[in-house]
């Protein structure tokens, strides 16, 4: 069976002004609010009715509760302060006020739905504007509403910057041990002609690729870039990976010296030409980044 679906109301429920005491608030919500979410098909719920730890518990319904209903009347700044962390995590968030309410500049940007107490004509298109917001959330539940989400969330937001920033940092690594593994190969190259020529065997003791920043990019393909490339990626982590296991496994000679790396020249090609293909297409999105700094 589906979980009911709540909408969680945050609002004063204790005296506020001369004319809103804790009555008015209670017969606010039961006679007012609750019908009109119940009608949607949601349960309305408030803070009042919590027990034990009350602020823990308004956290977790400010962040899990399907909807959340502000009621911004009289200024209540407990409630401006839920909803700022409502805002902080999700949408689909409705803020109500009395008509007379003069809202502040931080939510003045956001649609409030106002009711007239005193007018049954504008309480009846109330009503009707409010059950409208909340099937909304029910039949759009992705649609924005969130100031702070927008920012920190969207392309071109704060988010964004830091996510570009964290993948510039990611590509200068990886190059980098690119560089670090390319000079290995020269090495190993080079010890295999010098072990050729005097018919002696290399050390591989003393080589060992490094492999956390191509294991990091294959894992999570954090950058966009084709199927082919990390193809390549996965298959040179591969040989890095078995490369390194020979280097630390095969038995050592009589000497108990040297690993016999010889007749590997074909596979050190491919590790190179590899390693030239994804190191040009890094070195071409880092500059990028750059440039978009």
């Amino acid at each position: 069976m589906e979980e009911e679906k709540v909408a969680f109301v945050i609002m004063p429920f204790s005296n506020t002004t001369s004319e809103h005491k804790e009555e008015y608030w209670t017969g606010h919500f039961e006679k007012i609010l609750k019908p009109t979410i119940e009608k949607v098909g949601l349960k309305a719920e408030r803070s009042d009715e919590l027990r034990g730890d009350i602020l823990a518990q308004i956290i977790n319904k400010l962040v899990f509760s399907y909807v959340v209903v502000a009621e911004l009347t009289d200024l209540n700044p407990n409630v401006f302060w839920e909803l700022g962390v409502r805002q902080s995590f999700k949408h689909r968030t409705i803020t109500i006020a009395q008509n007379d309410t003069p809202l502040p500049f931080d939510v003045g940007h956001k649609h409030t739905h106002f009711y007239y107490p005193q007018d049954h004509l504008k309480m009846t298109e109330f009503y009707k504007q409010f059950e409208k917001a909340l099937r909304s959330c029910l039949d759009e539940p992705d649609k924005s509403d969130s100031q702070v989400l927008e920012v920190l969330g969207g392309r071109g937001t704060l988010f964004q910057i830091f996510q570009a920033e964290q993948t510039n940092r990611r590509l200068e690594a990886l190059e980098r041990e690119f560089d670090a593994n390319i000079k290995i190969i020269n090495e190993i190259e080079e010890d295999l002609k010098n072990a050729e020529k005097s018919n002696s065997h290399v050390c591989g003791l003393a080589y060992c690729f490094e492999t956390a920043c191509l294991e990091l990019l294959v894992a999570q393909c954090y950058i966009e870039l084709n199927s082919e490339f990390y193809e390549t990626a996965a298959d040179t982590l591969l040989l890095l990976n078995r490369y390194n296991a020979m280097f630390t496994e095969t038995p050592k000679n009589e000497k108990g010296e040297f690993l016999d790396i010889a007749n590997t020249n074909a596979l050190y090609d491919i590790l190179q030409r590899n390693f030239s293909e994804l190191k040009h297409n890094i070195h071409s999105l880092t500059e990028q980044t750059r440039h978009r700094k």
